[in-house]
């Protein structure tokens, strides 16, 4: 996918009713007050070597910086987001409301604007095999925790 097809997700992701109950989708999962989606994923099958590895993590670095140029352009600066003292939370046993429950037991921190009535996270995920890296979008009405 292209930064061009990222964006045009996300406007879709913007405009779409939230459904009454998660469902999965052909890029994510939506419910009760979000959609998400996996713009890059870490899909690597079988022998890979680190090459390639290196290689697919790059691009996915370069995606992932590529679309956050064009949504500084559009919203301005995000804002950082740490997920730190969540994970400590959700170590500890409380729950995290969805759709934050699956970036904060997988990313350090996410990019975050405000747009409307909805938030819009980006979030970079370290991935299944070593050195790739998964990049994923979230619209949420839900508050970050």
């Amino acid at each position: 996918m292209t930064t061009a097809h990222h964006l045009g997700l996300i406007d879709v992701m913007r405009t779409r009713e939230f459904p009454s109950e998660r469902v999965h989708s052909g890029t994510g999962v939506s419910g009760p007050g979000y959609h998400t989606a996996l713009l890059v994923g870490d899909d690597a099958h079988g022998e890979e070597d680190e090459a390639d590895r290196v290689g697919r993590r790059a691009q996915c670095l370069a995606e992932h910086d590529a679309l956050l140029t064009l949504l500084v352009l559009r919203w301005g600066e995000p804002q950082a987001l740490s997920l730190w003292s969540a994970q400590e939370r959700m170590a500890a046993g409380e729950v995290i409301a969805e759709p934050w429950a699956e970036p904060v037991a997988g990313c350090e921190y996410l990019q975050l604007w405000r747009t409307g009535d909805r938030w819009v996270a980006v979030a970079l995920y370290p991935g299944d095999h070593g050195a790739g890296c998964e990049l994923g979008v979230i619209v949420t009405a839900v508050d970050p925790p």
